[in-house]
C-alpha cells in the first residue's frame, strides 16, 4: 500500500510543481500535437460603421444599399495572433447589403459578431506579410460581379451569412 501512495504523491507533486502536462487552457493557447491554435477572438481593434446609399444592388432592384465600412489601423500582433510582437498591416474594407428587412437583420448580426471579435483576424498572406483578413464569415465586398466576385446578385447570401453567424452563436 505504501508504494502506491508514494507513486500517487509523486505524480500529484509533479502537477503542483507545474512539471506535469500542460493545462487544458495552456493547450488551447499553445501548439498542441503540432497544431497551432489561434484563440477565437483574434480580431485586432478596429471600427465598424454603415451608411445608406440611395442605389440598388443587382438582384434587389427596389431596395437601397447598406454600405458597411470596416477600418483597422496598422498594429503590432499580440499573443492571440500568429507572430506576437511583429507588425501587421491595417485594413479599410467596404461590404454591402440590401436595405431590406433581411439586410437590416444581417447588419445587426454582423455588428454583434464584430464586437465579439469574430469577423476578422491577422493572417500571413501569400507574400509573407501579416495582414488583417476576414475570418470565416464571408462579406460582400463588391456591389456587382456575382457571388464568385464577392458581389451581387447572390440570392442566397443573406440566408447563408445568417446561418454561419448563428453557428457561431450570433442571433
Amino acid at each position: 500500500m505504501g508504494s502506491d501512495q508514494s507513486k500517487n504523491k509523486l505524480h500529484c507533486n509533479r502537477y503542483l510543481d507545474k512539471q506535469g502536462p500542460p493545462s487544458v487552457e495552456q493547450q488551447a493557447r499553445e501548439e498542441v500535437n503540432g497544431t497551432y491554435r489561434v484563440p477565437k477572438s483574434s480580431q485586432p481593434p478596429g471600427q465598424m460603421t454603415w451608411v445608406v446609399l440611395h442605389r440598388d444592388l443587382p438582384g434587389f432592384p427596389h431596395d437601397n444599399t447598406l454600405q458597411i465600412s470596416y477600418i483597422f489601423p496598422d498594429g503590432v500582433q499580440t499573443e492571440k495572433h500568429p507572430h506576437p510582437g511583429l507588425p501587421y498591416s491595417g485594413l479599410r474594407l467596404c461590404a454591402y447589403l440590401p436595405e431590406n428587412r433581411e439586410g437590416k437583420k444581417v447588419v445587426k448580426l454582423l455588428e454583434k459578431a464584430f464586437y465579439k471579435e469574430l469577423l476578422f483576424t491577422v493572417a500571413t498572406n501569400k507574400d509573407g506579410k501579416d495582414v488583417i483578413t476576414t475570418a470565416s464569415i464571408p462579406l460582400k465586398t463588391q456591389q456587382d460581379g456575382g457571388s464568385r466576385a464577392n458581389g451581387y446578385p447572390d440570392p442566397d447570401y443573406l440566408k447563408t451569412v445568417s446561418k454561419l453567424l448563428k453557428d457561431k452563436g450570433i442571433e
